[in-house]
């Protein structure tokens, strides 16, 4: 009920580039057993010969631009990338890594809504707030663009959502009224015409808007409390076609889940839905899920086959992570690649409860982008944007590239160019509070696996594709080659996931030049 809901709802809120073949000259640079000494790291047991080459004989760099906008949606717009995000943030880039900040803070310098909490005023007192959270921006066929923003109380599920428009993506935009509103109290019923109940009906906060491929307007919400849900809009006016809360997707009993984003494949006819799990800040485990449906409102399975309306919490409990860390195909948590001895950046900040991600189909290239927020070890609750890559996999599920996007495009490669030793990370399915941090594995010559896990692996005849086998468990994935931030090198490297949903990570130690 709303008086349990105030209680539980406070987290809920809230340049060189790697070309895409390795140089053939480099394959004597990877690790086999040679018998020479190690260094003095824990390797669990693997050799690391001195003919390894740990630093590049030039160290390479990136120019990055870095912003704060937690919560960013990305929309594209005339070849340039924007993301808004809460407390009325956006930024811009052409490129994915650089980008430059619009604005930031509901006060009147803020290009975006320059007036908002007079613009905005019914929001803001129905919600008893005096900021936005995780808006998301769409331009609809009129060719004007619409804002979806929500305003929330914070420790309870007292919310607005409403809907803006502006001639420009970038603002001012002019307020078009309340859609929704959720956490009423006993006196006036909810928007479904029942008595507000907070373990059953959703925090109207973290809207996204989408098209499907018949042209119909979607938006799928909802943070905690109960639950995710979506509602068939107007594609005309961007209004919801019918009154209530919509149809229920998963969630309830205050399950720690938000941030819903839905991306439609072309490459596979699925609709992906993308979701956190945990707390937000730096010690919460937030981390990054997704499942799929044919249809637009569902229903969603992960790979294990786990319908996910049946994902919420036990009746009568809060933030029970236990309920519900079994569902969804866990994409990336809480991590760290450890420090090697011989390699450049002995000190390394792994990131912390990645989240409340946006994704993005690049229709042109191909190619797949997830963006997110994410928090780091030692920083305390200082967060940045960042942009992986991912790719789709055999099965037509999204892995996601281990290192930040600095332009690189999936290659090919023989036996030789990936046979070695690789920092190996396996994210599993927990709500991790603290960084996974990085073991050795070998990927040997005669395709066993040994080191932390032990195993077998083959590449693929595309000369791209990877197959692991891991006790019972078979990951399915991609080799790329990326740029190692910390080691200040390029590195090989896969990313893979199970049957079951279980991601795992691969950074090979050896520098390619």
């Amino acid at each position: 009920m709303l008086a349990v809901g105030a209680l539980l709802l406070t987290a809920a809120c809230g340049k060189r580039t790697a070309g895409n073949e390795v140089p053939a000259e480099t394959k004597d640079n990877r690790a086999q057993p040679t018998g020479t000494e190690s260094n003095d790291s824990d390797t669990g047991g693997i050799v690391i010969g001195r003919d390894v080459k740990l630093t590049a004989d030039n160290p390479i760099n990136y120019s990055f631009a870095n912003v704060s906008v937690h919560d960013p949606s990305i929309v594209e717009d005339n070849g340039t990338y924007y993301i808004f995000g809460s407390h009325l943030a956006a930024a811009k880039s052409k490129d994915l890594m650089n980008w430059e900040l619009i604005g930031s803070g509901v006060n009147a310098s803020n290009p975006i809504i320059p007036n908002a909490l007079e613009e905005m005023r019914e929001a803001f007192e129905w919600s008893k707030t005096n900021t936005f959270w995780a808006p998301d921006v769409i331009r609809l066929k009129n060719g004007k663009y619409y804002m979806y923003y929500c305003t929330c109380e914070g420790s309870s599920p007292l919310s607005a959502l409403g809907v803006a428009v502006s001639d420009d993506i970038e603002g001012p935009y002019r307020d078009l009224g309340i859609i929704l509103k959720s956490g009423m109290g006993y006196d006036m019923p909810s928007e479904d015409g029942n008595m507000y109940n907070a373990n059953v009906h959703p925090n109207v906060v973290d809207p996204c808007l989408f098209y499907d491929t018949e042209g119909r307007l979607w938006m799928v919400y909802g943070s905690y409390s109960g639950g995710i849900y979506i509602l068939e809009m107007d594609p005309e006016t961007g209004f919801p076609l019918n009154k209530g809360y919509g149809k229920k997707i998963l969630g309830g009993n205050h399950a720690r889940i938000e941030g819903p984003f839905v991306l439609y494949s072309p490459e596979t006819g699925y609709y992906y839905l993308f979701l956190s799990f945990g707390g937000l800040d730096s010690k919460g485990g937030y981390n990054i899920r997704v499942a799929r449906s044919k249809n637009p409102d569902g229903p969603y399975y992960d790979a294990s086959g786990n319908d996910m309306i049946n994902c919420k919490g036990a009746p009568g409990t809060f933030f029970h992570d236990p309920s519900i860390e079994g569902y969804g195909v866990k994409l990336m948590g809480g991590h760290r690649f450890a420090w090697i001895e011989g390699e450049q950046s002995k000190i390394r900040f792994g990131y912390l409860s990645p989240g409340h991600n946006s994704a993005y189909y690049d229709e042109k290239t191909g190619k797949y982008f997830l963006i997110f927020h994410t928090r780091f070890e030692g920083r305390g609750e200082v967060h940045e944007v960042r942009v992986h890559q991912f790719f789709i996999n055999e099965d037509g599920w999204p892995v996601v590239a281990p290192y930040r996007y600095t332009g690189e495009t999936l290659g090919t490669y023989t036996k030789e160019q990936v046979t070695g030793i690789y920092k190996y990370i396996n994210h599993g399915k927990s709500i991790n509070r603290e960084a996974i941090v990085s073991e050795l594995i070998q990927l040997n010559e005669d395709y066993t696996i040994t080191g932390a896990v032990k195993g077998t692996w083959k590449l693929k005849d595309d000369g791209r594709s990877v197959e692991i086998v891991i006790g019972e468990e078979v990951y399915k994935g991609v080799f790329v080659m990326q740029w190692d931030e910390y080691g200040k090198k390029n590195v090989m490297t896969f990313t893979a996931l199970s049957d079951t949903g279980v991601a795992i990570w691969g950074s090979g130690i050896w520098a390619i030049e």
